[in-house]
């Protein structure tokens, strides 16, 4: 995970950290079969299946909050936000 890298640091209480998100709007969405079977069809995408289904997630009209340049360079149509800057 990205947090076993380096790339992530979360706080020790994960649960507080989620409780805290939700708290302030955070909205959790399910992976559903369909979102599913749009991260396997996902054209010009790379492999990663964990991307996939955040990007098929996005899909249904949802803006995607990320860093990550494989995401934010995909010519596909999804509502991103650069969290960088």
């Amino acid at each position: 995970m990205l947090q076993d890298k380096g790339r992530l640091v979360l706080t020790p209480d994960l649960m507080a950290w989620r409780t805290g998100l939700l708290d302030d709007g955070l909205i959790e969405l399910p992976v559903t079969g369909q979102i599913g079977i749009q991260a396997v069809s996902l054209e010009d995408f790379h492999k990663d299946p964990a991307d996939r289904l955040i990007v098929a997630t996005a899909l249904d009209g949802h803006q995607l909050v990320t860093v990550d340049e494989n995401i934010l360079g995909w010519s596909g149509s999804i509502k991103t936000f650069d969290a960088k800057t």
